[in-house]
């Protein structure tokens, strides 16, 4: 199996997280002795949020309850910082929680760039916002408010899907349409389908 660099976009609460993490254990079975590089910047986040020591902690605990989306500084410096600790060009590569802007897309396509990281899968799980806005009610996480989900679906429409056009365009990239209405393993085996992995 070759390096793969696999993309998750979808909204909060699509169920990106949970894809990943299944994915990573498929990757796994079929390729055990390659490593995998798995960037979540909003588990990154949350740490930082719930560290609360410093005022850059505060603060991004703050503006998470709202829903805001992150400063581009701290997101490219969270991911950019993992892969600069982590990151090669025979590793596996999973992302999610960024690209969330066009110029997020940009930033990241340099960096793939530098790691000779040429081939990109996207995977974007399209999911409608009234089923995320359930699952995310449902999952009860602190910075799961109402007001806190709507911003957070105003941006994905405004700021994330254009990443998709960009993706769309880019060389060398795929980009998957997996209906994320299905069930967790629905959603897994189209993924594993798309991947060649099943």
């Amino acid at each position: 199996m070759t390096p793969k660099t696999i993309i998750f976009i979808g909204p909060q609460g699509s169920g990106k997280g949970t894809q990943i993490a299944k994915l990573y254990e498929a990757i796994v079975a079929v390729d055990p002795n390659r490593r995998i590089v798995d960037i979540q910047t909003g588990r990154r986040f949350r740490a930082l949020a719930a560290k609360s020591e410093t005022f850059a902690d505060k603060k991004i605990a703050a503006s998470m309850s709202t829903g805001e989306l992150q400063p581009d500084f701290i997101t490219h410096l969270l991911w950019g910082q993992a892969m600069l600790d982590q990151l090669d060009p025979k590793s596996h590569l999973l992302i999610d929680g960024f690209p969330r802007t066009a110029h997020q897309a940009r930033v990241l396509n340099n960096a793939l760039e530098f790691f000779e990281r040429k081939e990109v899968i996207v995977i974007n799980l399209d999911t409608p916002e009234d089923i995320v806005r359930g699952r995310m009610m449902e999952r009860a996480r602190e910075d799961d408010t109402a007001d806190s989900i709507e911003t957070r679906l105003r941006w994905y429409r405004e700021d994330t899907l254009p990443v998709l056009d960009f993706y769309r365009e880019r060389a060398d990239t795929t980009v998957f349409d997996i209906d994320g209405t299905m069930d967790i393993e629905g959603v897994h085996q189209a993924i594993l389908q798309a991947l060649n992995l099943n």
